[in-house]
């Protein structure tokens, strides 16, 4: 038993020895700087349920005569839209290498919440009246990677590489049209049209990556890459950028607490929030709310062209 073991232990390490005196053989030094532009289209890959949008569920509600005839919940991922990037890297050797990527990503539009009724009623205390919320997130990103070459033949060269996004700047935007009450008996309704703005809180996120490129020319070369990414955003603050009423600009008639928006993790006695605060809600602050998150999950194919120096 203690002689096989010795065996086996000795064949390890000849193994390893081999593979790495491969591997040395293979990462010769080749060190060079490139640079890639490119741009990619990407789908969802994870759908959840949208969160509250202004106090409204992400739900898709159907009313007819004043009854409730449908209701599915809203879900999706604002994963899915277009992106555009420039991308710096540097090759240590033949088989690993580093890049830099900055993307600008402009999302597909997202229906979050929606009701449509064929007459405004009240259920309870609450008016029930046609409305629609869809958002959009756009954003710039850094994405460092780590590169592992795979070997170059016939022009091609596949690639894999993984790494992190990091958010330097962007929002999701919330429009939301309404056909809602106005409470008197003329005009009985009115139509009001709102953007919010959403500022996140900083995040990171992955990303996989495998690729191909192929030669064009000595220094130039077209490539193509599948990637999956994922990250989530939470929100920071909420702004209303836009409300009008018959197209008309009323921002002017909101207070403080409709226009602005804190997100927190916890509500209590002390939060500017009249479900929780005895002393009731402060216009003229901004309103606490709890914060919520909206998913960011793709899988998109790159296109785009390499130029080595």
């Amino acid at each position: 038993m203690i002689k096989n073991n010795s065996m086996k232990k000795q064949l390890f390490l000849l193994g390893f020895a081999l593979f790495t005196m491969t591997m040395v053989a293979q990462t010769e030094k080749n060190e060079s700087w490139y640079f890639k532009l490119g741009g990619s289209y990407f789908m969802q890959t994870a759908a959840t349920e949208f969160p509250t949008v202004g106090g409204n569920a992400a739900l898709d509600k159907v009313y007819v005569g004043g009854r409730l005839v449908s209701e599915e919940s809203v879900t999706g991922s604002f994963g899915e839209g277009f992106r555009t990037g420039a991308t710096v890297g540097y090759r240590f050797n033949t088989r690993v290498g580093f890049e830099m990527g900055i993307n600008y990503y402009n999302s597909n539009d997202k229906t979050m919440a929606r009701t449509t009724t064929d007459q405004i009623f009240m259920s309870g205390t609450r008016p029930i009246f046609n409305f629609r919320s869809v958002g959009q997130i756009t954003a710039f990103d850094l994405a460092p990677a780590l590169v592992l070459f795979l070997g170059e033949k016939n022009g091609f060269e596949p690639y894999t590489k993984v790494g992190l996004l990091l958010p330097v700047h962007g929002d999701l935007q919330i429009t939301t049209d309404a056909i809602a009450p106005t409470g008197v008996a003329s005009p009985a309704t009115v139509a009001v049209h709102s953007v919010d703005k959403i500022k996140p809180n900083p995040t990171v996120g992955f990303m996989a990556t495998l690729g191909t490129s192929y030669k064009l020319g000595k220094k130039i070369a077209a490539f193509a890459e599948l990637e999956y990414r994922n990250f989530t955003v939470h929100g920071k603050s909420k702004e209303t950028i836009e409300y009008t009423r018959n197209g008309q600009d009323a921002l002017s008639t909101r207070t403080q607490a409709q226009i602005h928006t804190n997100y927190v993790n916890r509500l209590d006695v002390n939060s500017n929030n009249a479900a929780t605060n005895p002393n009731g809600l402060d216009a003229t602050k901004p309103m606490d709310e709890l914060s919520s998150y909206v998913g960011i999950s793709g899988l998109g194919l790159t296109l785009g062209l390499k130029y080595s120096l």
